[in-house]
């Protein structure tokens, strides 16, 4: 079934819906049952042969959908600020002195985050003034867990971003051996590392970035905050995007904020 045909049949069903408030409000002014069928009957009618405003109707309840949404996340973002922008749990990429912050909510299975990496690098290298707040998200199962816990471990020795990246970059699943590897190719201490990751901090990271992800009701990821800029998914030319955020932030003055 194609989203049309989805969106089609929940505006019907709207439209229907309303139908039968009519059909109820005839019913209070004394209508025969026969009137109120007539009625649905005709209104049924009418919309199968005009189609286009199910369309209408499906445009515009996905609009106030997306506007309600969008409410909810700006509220999310005033009311806990310093979890998302300022947590002790996260690490921060870039300039962590930077006048603005871009934070990315991430899984390292995820093919689209695994997309964004280099466009995400790039900004952190062409702007020293960003702050690129990592919070790990694992919502593809098991392995990502345990990758999650491993990187995040892998603060204490000081080799989060470079394993970060090369997490992101290599081919295949990303599980805990996978991490494990990569980890002990970039010079880390593996035994110590594992140990590491069952440290209460670790698990209370990923508890904080889930509990964020809810709040704001993420569908997926990657999801980036650029001050109070939201932006889902990944656009055709992400770079492109992350920047404008940055300035338009940057010149609003959100930095005194996030």
């Amino acid at each position: 079934m194609t989203l049309r045909t989805i969106l089609a049949k929940t505006a019907l069903a709207a439209a229907v819906a309303a139908v039968t408030a009519v059909g109820i409000s005839y019913t209070l002014l004394r209508h025969s049952a026969p009137e109120r069928a007539r009625v649905e009957l005709i209104m049924r009618d009418y919309l199968t042969k005009n189609p286009q405003i199910l369309v209408e109707i499906a445009n515009e309840l996905d609009k106030r959908q997306s506007a309600e949404e969008t409410t909810k996340q700006q509220k999310t973002i005033s009311e806990h600020t310093d979890k998302i922008f300022r947590s002790s749990t996260s690490f921060v990429a870039g300039n962590p002195s930077g006048d603005v912050s871009v934070v990315e909510f991430f899984d390292y299975n995820c093919g689209y985050c695994r997309r964004a990496l280099p466009d995400v690098v790039k900004l952190v290298h062409s702007d020293s003034n960003v702050r690129l707040v990592l919070k790990e998200l694992p919502i593809f199962g098991e392995e990502s867990e345990a990758a999650a816990k491993l990187a995040l471990a892998s603060i204490k020795q000081g080799k989060y971003f470079e394993l970060h990246q090369k997490l992101l970059s290599g081919p295949g699943k990303v599980d805990k051996e996978k991490a494990l590897r990569d980890a002990n190719e970039l010079g880390l201490d593996v035994d110590r590392l594992e140990k590491d990751a069952d440290d209460p901090s670790v698990k209370a990271a990923l508890d904080e970035s889930k509990d964020l992800a809810q709040k704001l009701g993420l569908r997926g990821t990657p999801f980036y905050l650029i001050g109070d800029r939201i932006l889902a998914g990944l656009p055709e030319n992400l770079y492109d995007e992350l920047s404008h955020y940055v300035a338009e932030v940057r010149q609003k003055g959100c930095s005194t904020k996030c």
